[in-house]
């Protein structure tokens, strides 16, 4: 799992139930939304993200409407288990002063 990933996961982790749009992902990721679009899309597509998109009519708003996502109740635990299992990963092993790693 990459580490844009992980902070995708991380910042939708925070309150899982909580609708973000892709914006707010990104700046709770810090993030561009070039990098996180192509994340949620490949979370949604395994059934860790639901999205919807907000009922606006963009002309009144003034803006576009926005796409929300959250995790879905499987996608919640999934990404719990990933994240630490990358985070335990990370610290499993660290850099070796003398150049090589150890454990």
């Amino acid at each position: 799992m990459t580490l844009a990933t992980q902070l995708v996961l991380s910042a939708l982790l925070a309150d899982p139930a909580r609708e973000l749009y892709g914006l707010e992902i990104g700046a709770r990721a810090g993030l561009p939304s070039g990098t996180i679009h192509p994340i949620l899309a490949r979370l949604e597509g395994l059934g860790w993200v639901e999205s919807s998109w907000e009922d606006i009519d963009p002309r009144v708003e003034g803006r576009p409407q926005r796409r929300y996502y959250r995790l879905s109740a499987n996608g919640a635990d999934s990404a719990r288990s990933a994240v630490a299992r990358a985070y335990r990963g990370r610290t499993a092993i660290r850099p070796d002063p003398l150049g090589g790693t150890a454990s």
